[in-house]
């Protein structure tokens, strides 16, 4: 087994930092920032209040896996459906675009 005493390692945040100088990665990034937005948001309010991806889903009126992947930002999501989640929450969800 080979010693990890050659090995350094970096945070996610320092990586994130040393990629955002790169123009393309900064570019594609922030084409993400309104799903990382909503997904951080939806994510927070749930485990606030203790609740699962099944429970949410079942108040807001549809799958588990629905709301999996607002939270895994794999959704365009319409209004409509950040309007019942946010509902279900009884919280508020701003997204800036810009």
């Amino acid at each position: 087994m080979k010693s990890r005493k050659n090995k350094s390692f970096i945070s996610a945040e320092s990586l994130h930092q040393r990629w955002m100088k790169d123009p393309d990665y900064r570019r594609e990034y922030t084409k993400l920032e309104p799903e990382f937005q909503i997904a951080r948001q939806i994510i927070g309010a749930r485990i606030k209040q203790k609740m699962t991806q099944e429970e949410l889903a079942e108040k807001v009126g549809t799958g588990q896996a629905v709301i999996s992947r607002l939270e895994g930002m794999n959704a365009k999501p319409s209004i409509s459906l950040l309007q019942r989640v946010a509902r279900a929450l009884e919280t508020k969800i701003k997204v800036t675009i810009g």
